[in-house]
């Protein structure tokens, strides 16, 4: 299974192949400069990549890629317990300090079994530290190339987004998918309405917190009209910005619908409706159903709303050295469970009405899991209890708020403590401190009565 074209024969050699922050590489100085990676790691099982947004890191995953490796990216980000816990339960060796973008090396054709893992990232969930989500080749192949059919996504494109390089938008929909169809990509290093404008993308990516910031800025909203496809994903995008950006750009983004676990399963169609609020039909090869409490099944009416659960040949082979959480995922009859709540009208159309849990918090674009914001203010010696939540926020999505209990709080240095621990998108963005949680008889705390709208 080869994940990505032949380098040098893609788009024509002295093409340019991938752009980050102003510098640039072509196809051919891609595939040496990937080549010359892959030489020294050749043998090693798997490979933490530091995914910072630069070229270094689009050539050591290419590199690592091509010469079988599994790529663990490491968010460039994350504080000193999270990337000991990543690199320990990964199993990954570091690549060594310095990629040179300018050495070269052929490129070995890399040809992975289907079902071995080619990456392995680690998403935030709702209790504890973040899980290894372990991805095949088949799947994320699979999956670009469903993408690619339903976004008409070709070599002609020029891909442009300023996204993470450790999620799968950025990275396996923005790199790999870019590489894998052949199109250039423009990664515009910070993502800035200003620099999508200036990116010159006839595809492009951002999630809604990118897009709302492009709206409230006329002039680089309008400078997208000339794009063929904008794509909205990672959380749903509200009303008002579709909206807008439908009235600068002449065009409205789609949206799309996945997870880690699953990879995308749902999306708009490039040449389909573009339904504000929904992110669009189910995949070809991918079934979707809803259930109730009960477990009984929810009708495809538009109005009824159940549990979202998915079948398709994209789906993780499981998370890192956890059997029972792998197994909890799917239910008796093999569907994953994804834990967000939907409905499906009769076309097919998915709305995403939230989570079953407020536990999972989707801020800018990143999904950040409570319980481990909680185990590092816990750390703390000022806190004794805390709850952390997601609240409303008009630009980010949702914002980190914690709940804490303790002697002498204070809200600045307990933000920096857990942004030293952590990733830095993962700090609370405020600290309350109260004298008490909400708890129910079991002792859990009620988050729900500590969210506000």
């Amino acid at each position: 299974m080869d994940l990505i074209p032949t380098l040098s024969a893609a788009g024509g050699p002295r093409s340019t192949a991938v752009a980050v922050d102003g510098r640039s590489l072509t196809w051919e100085e891609l595939a040496g400069a990937a080549g010359a990676v892959a030489a020294r790691v050749m043998g090693v099982d798997r490979v933490a990549v530091e995914a910072t947004p630069t070229l270094e890191t689009v050539v050591a995953v290419v590199g690592a890629l091509a010469a079988g490796a599994t790529v663990v990216p490491v968010p460039p980000d994350a504080g000193p317990m999270e990337r000991e816990h990543i690199m320990r339960d990964s199993g990954a060796v570091a690549l060594p300090v310095g990629v040179d973008v300018s050495a070269r090396s052929e490129l070995p054709r890399a040809d992975l079994p289907a079902d071995r893992t080619a990456m392995i990232l680690y998403t935030s969930g709702t209790t504890g530290l973040p899980k290894g989500v372990m991805l095949s080749a088949q799947a994320i192949a699979t999956d670009l190339d469903l993408l690619a059919a339903a976004w008409e996504w070709t070599p002609e494109d020029v891909l442009a987004h300023g996204l993470p390089l450790f999620h799968v938008h950025g990275l396996i929909l923005g790199v790999l998918g870019s590489l894998r169809v052949g199109s250039s990509l423009v990664h515009t290093g910070r993502p800035t309405p200003e620099a999508y404008a200036a990116a010159g993308g006839s595809l492009l990516f951002g999630v809604p917190t990118v897009w709302s910031r492009i709206a409230a800025e006329p002039s680089c909203a309008s400078a997208l009209r000339g794009a063929r496809l904008l794509v909205s994903g990672s959380a749903g995008l509200p009303v008002p910005v579709f909206e807008r950006l439908t009235s600068l750009c002449g065009h409205g983004p789609i949206e799309r619908y996945g997870m880690t676990e699953t990879l995308i399963t749902v999306s708009g169609l490039a040449s389909g409706e573009r339904r504000p609020g929904w992110v669009g039909t189910a995949l070809p090869r991918v079934a979707t159903r809803l259930v109730g409490d009960d477990g009984a099944p929810v009708p495809f009416d538009g109005e009824s709303v159940g549990s979202l659960e998915v079948s398709a040949p994209t789906v993780m082979s499981g998370y890192v050295n956890l059997p029972e959480e792998t197994a909890g995922l799917f239910t008796p009859d093999g569907w994953v469970r994804t834990g967000d709540v939907a409905c499906v009208d009769g076309e097919g159309w998915h709305r995403i009405v939230g989570r079953e849990s407020t536990d999972l918090i989707k801020s800018g674009g990143f999904r950040i899991g409570a319980g481990e914001v909680e185990a590092a203010l816990l750390a703390h010696p000022s806190v004794s209890e805390a709850a952390v939540v997601g609240e409303p926020d008009d630009d980010l999505g949702q914002v980190v708020v914690a709940y804490v209990v303790g002697e002498g709080v204070d809200e600045a240095e307990l933000v920096t403590f857990v942004a030293e621990k952590l990733s830095v998108h993962k700090r609370p963005r405020r600290v309350i401190a109260v004298d008490s949680l909400p708890r129910n008889a079991m002792g859990k705390v009620q988050k729900k009565l500590l969210v506000r709208g």
